[in-house]
C-alpha cells in the first residue's frame, strides 16, 4: 500500500497576501508553477533543501523562469527519455519540486532514439561550450554590476528590472541545458559500472580531484588569514566589520596592509550570495559580516587548510580507484569502462557542478537585487528590503508610475508577516508530501537532491534515533560534536572539528568544509555539493539520510562513518 502524506495544510493556504494569478504568467513547457492543489496528493513531491528560508513574492520568478522552465526547456530538448523536468509547488513560502511525467507511452521511447544523437555534440565540445557560456555570462553580469542604480530614473529602473530577469532566466537554462546532458552521461556510466558489479561508494571517485572557482575562493579566504598571522594583525580580525575596519586602522601600517589584501579579495570574490537564487540574500560585498566570521574562525586554527596537499590525495584516490576497477575487468570490460569513463572526464560533471556555481548559482540573482532596492528606495518606500516583497510585475508597474508605493505598502507589510510565519514553520514541515513512490527516475533528483531508497524509505519509515543510513558520500569515519544548521547565515559560529548537520549545502557553505571534522545530510546523493567538496576535501560524508535534522540536536556526539554510509548517535546529556 502506497504511503501518502497529507497536503491540506498546503491547498487551504491562500499564499501571499495580494497575489493575482497574473503575476504567474511566463511561458511554460510542460507545467506552470503554482500553490497546491488537492489533485496533487496523488503525485510525488520533495521539499527542496536549497530554499530552506522559502523564498519572496520576488524570488518567485526563478521558479517560473529557471526552476520549471529551464529543466522543462532542457528535458523536452535533449530530450530525456525518463521525465519533462520539474514542476514546482509552494507550500506557503517553502518550495517542494516534483517530476513533471511523460503522459505517453510512445515517447519514451523515441527520446532514448534521439538523446544520443543529442548528447555527442555536447559532450563531445563541452569545455568550448561551457568556456563561451561562462564568458557571456560574466560580461552579462559586468553590465548590472556596474550599473549606477542611483543615478536612474525609475523608468531607467523598470528596464534594468526587466533586464535582470531576462539575465536570471538565461543564466538558469545555460544551467539546466548543460546539467542534464551531463548527469545523463554520468548516469549511464553509472549504469555500466553497475553492470560491471563495481561498489557504488567508488563510481563518483573516478571524477574528483579537479580544481574549481569555489575551491580558488576558499584559497583566497586561507590567504587573507595567513595574512593577518603574518603581519601580527590577527587579533584584530574580529567583531563586525565595522570594529574590525576600525581596529586595523589603528593598528598601523601593519593594519593598513592587510585591509588593501581585504578589499582586493572583496573586489574579486565579493559578488557572491550564500543562497541560491533568492533576491533577500546580501552578496558579501553588501554584507562583509560571513566573511569576518569566517576568517575569525579560520584564524582559530593552527593549522592552515592544506588544499594542495588535499587536491593531491584526491587525484591520487581516483586514480587508485580506477586502477582497482580496471583489474578486476576483462580487456573488453575494460574497454568499455576507458571510453565510457574519458566522455565523462571530457565533461565532468563533479568539476563543473562546483565551477559553473561562481557565475550561475550565486550570482545570477543579484541584478534582481540591485533593481528591487532602488526600485523601493525611489519609490518611497522606508525600507529597500521592502522591494524584495513584490511581485516582479509589481516592481516593474511601480517604477513605470503604473501604481504606487501609497497603494503597495499595505500588502508589502502583511507579506512580510507571512513570510516570517511560514520561516517559523520550516523546521516542522514534512520533507516530502503526496504519495511517496519506491524510486524516482529524474537524473537530478537522483544524484542532487538525493531521493534514492535511503532517503524515501526514512520518509515511510522513520529511522532509529540512534543510528541512520544514507548515501556513503566520501569515505572515513570521525567522532565529533554535531552542529545542526537549518541556513548558511550562521555557518562562521561553525567552531572547528564539528560535524555540520543539515538539510543540505550550497556552493556558499563550502568554506566552512576547510574547518568542519565531518557532514551529515538530511538530502543529497553521490553528485550533490556536500558530496562532492568533502571528498576534494577528505572529510568523512554521509547523504541522503532523510532525517538527520530531527534525529540530531546540537551538542550530540556523532559519528559519521562515510564509508559505510552509516550515522551514529550519542545524545547529549
Amino acid at each position: 500500500m502506497s504511503t501518502v502524506i497529507p497536503i491540506d495544510e498546503f491547498v487551504n493556504d491562500p499564499g501571499y497576501p495580494g497575489f493575482e494569478p497574473r503575476f504567474f504568467d511566463s511561458p511554460w513547457i510542460a507545467e506552470p508553477v503554482s500553490k497546491f492543489r488537492a489533485e496533487d496528493v496523488e503525485r510525488f513531491w520533495f521539499l527542496d533543501f536549497h530554499w530552506p528560508n522559502g523564498t519572496t513574492p520576488l524570488g518567485m520568478c526563478f521558479f517560473e523562469d529557471g526552476y520549471a522552465y529551464g529543466t522543462q526547456l532542457s528535458a523536452t530538448t535533449l530530450p530525456l527519455p525518463p521525465s519533462n523536468g520539474l514542476a514546482v509547488r509552494f507550500g506557503g513560502t517553502h518550495v517542494f519540486g516534483g517530476e513533471s511525467p511523460l503522459k505517453s507511452a510512445w515517447e519514451p521511447g523515441f527520446r532514448g532514439l534521439r538523446i544520443g544523437n543529442e548528447l555527442g555534440g555536447i559532450l563531445g565540445d563541452f569545455n568550448t561550450i561551457w568556456a563561451r557560456r561562462e564568458a557571456e555570462l560574466t560580461a552579462g553580469f559586468e553590465h548590472f554590476k556596474t550599473f549606477d542604480t542611483s543615478a536612474a530614473s525609475l523608468p531607467e529602473l523598470a528596464r534594468f528590472a526587466a533586464d535582470a530577469r531576462a539575465f536570471q532566466k538565461f543564466a538558469w537554462c545555460v544551467h539546466f541545458g548543460l546539467m542534464y546532458p551531463l548527469l545523463a552521461n554520468y548516469a549511464g556510466f553509472y549504469g555500466l559500472c553497475s553492470e560491471l558489479k563495481i561498489a557504488p561508494g567508488e563510481i563518483a571517485k573516478f571524477l574528483q580531484g579537479e580544481k574549481t572557482k569555489i575551491v580558488e575562493t576558499d584559497i583566497a579566504l586561507w590567504e587573507l588569514a595567513h595574512a593577518a598571522r603574518e603581519l601580527g594583525v590577527q587579533a584584530h580580525v574580529a567583531g563586525s566589520p565595522a570594529q574590525m575596519r576600525a581596529a586595523m586602522e589603528s593598528a598601523g601600517p601593519n593594519g593598513g596592509a592587510w585591509l588593501a589584501k581585504y578589499r582586493a579579495f572583496l573586489d574579486r570574490w565579493g559578488w557572491r550570495t550564500a543562497g541560491i537564487a533568492d533576491p533577500r540574500e546580501k552578496p558579501w560585498i553588501e554584507d562583509e559580516q560571513p566573511v569576518v566570521g569566517l576568517l575569525e574562525t579560520f584564524l582559530q586554527k593552527d593549522d592552515a587548510h592544506d588544499f594542495d596537499g588535499g587536491l593531491s590525495a584526491a587525484a591520487a584516490e581516483r586514480d587508485e580507484a580506477v586502477e582497482n576497477a580496471c583489474a578486476k575487468l576483462s580487456t573488453a570490460e575494460r574497454e568499455a569502462f576507458g571510453q565510457a569513463l574519458a566522455s565523462c572526464r571530457q565533461a565532468n560533471f563533479s568539476w563543473w557542478n562546483e565551477d559553473h556555481n561562481v557565475v550561475i548559482d550565486m550570482q545570477a540573482t543579484i541584478p534582481l537585487r540591485l533593481a528591487a532596492l532602488a526600485i523601493a528606495e525611489k519609490a518611497g518606500a522606508d525600507d529597500r528590503e521592502d522591494g524584495c516583497f513584490l511581485f516582479h510585475t509589481e516592481l516593474v508597474e511601480l517604477a513605470r508610475g503604473d501604481t504606487s508605493w501609497a497603494a503597495l505598502k499595505p500588502v508589502v507589510k502583511d507579506r512580510r508577516a507571512y513570510y516570517e510565519h511560514w520561516y517559523d514553520r520550516r523546521k516542522a514541515m514534512p520533507k516530502v508530501v503526496g504519495t511517496v513512490p519506491d524510486a524516482v527516475s529524474d537524473p537530478i533528483l537522483i544524484e542532487i537532491v538525493g531521493l534514492h531508497k535511503h532517503f524515501l524509505d526514512a520518509q515511510k519509515h522513520g529511522g532509529a534515533a540512534e543510528e541512520l543510513r544514507g548515501i556513503p558520500a566520501s569515505k572515513g569515519e570521525v567522532t565529533g560534536s554535531a552542529r545542526v544548521m537549518h541556513n548558511a547565515d550562521e555557518l562562521h559560529l561553525l567552531k572547528p572539528g564539528e560535524i555540520l548537520v543539515c538539510e543540505g549545502t550550497a556552493p556558499s557553505w563550502t568554506p566552512a568544509f576547510t574547518k568542519i571534522g565531518g557532514c551529515v545530510c538530511d538530502n543529497g546523493g553521490t553528485l550533490t555539493h556536500a558530496s562532492i567538496v568533502s571528498r576534494e576535501y577528505g572529510l568523512p560524508c554521509v547523504v541522503g539520510t532523510g532525517i538527520a535534522t530531527s534525529a540530531i540536536s546540537t551538542g550530540d556526539q556523532v559519528t559519521v562513518n562515510g564509508t559505510e554510509g552509516v550515522v551514529r548517535i550519542r545524545k547529549a546529556a
